[in-house]
């Protein structure tokens, strides 16, 4: 399985404040992250994360406000198997990855 290390960033000020879940441990936000590995749009970036909308909300045409971008900034991929648009990095070990 090939690991990739993808940086992401958001507008935390377009997050639907109702769309917040409050749990034992803390506040979460559902969200959902697509990301194309063969291609970057004019900022660099290999996709976007938006807000994660229910089955009903999908169905009736609702989409998820668009919060930020995602870069892939690593691919454990050979070069030969990479589009070459990801920067390749050493292969990282197994405990070094912090979870």
């Amino acid at each position: 399985m090939a690991t990739v290390g993808i940086s992401a960033s958001i507008d935390v000020s377009k997050i639907d404040k109702a769309k917040l879940i409050k749990g034992e441990k803390g506040t979460y936000l559902n969200i959902t992250t697509f990301v194309n590995l063969d291609e970057k749009d004019q900022y660099d970036n290999n996709g976007m994360i938006t807000q994660s909308t229910t089955q009903e909300e999908r169905e009736s045409g609702v989409r998820g406000v668009i919060l930020g971008n995602t870069r892939v900034f690593y691919t454990g991929e050979s070069q030969g198997a990479s589009s070459g648009s990801v920067p390749q990095a050493k292969e990282a070990v197994a405990e070094d990855i912090p979870f």
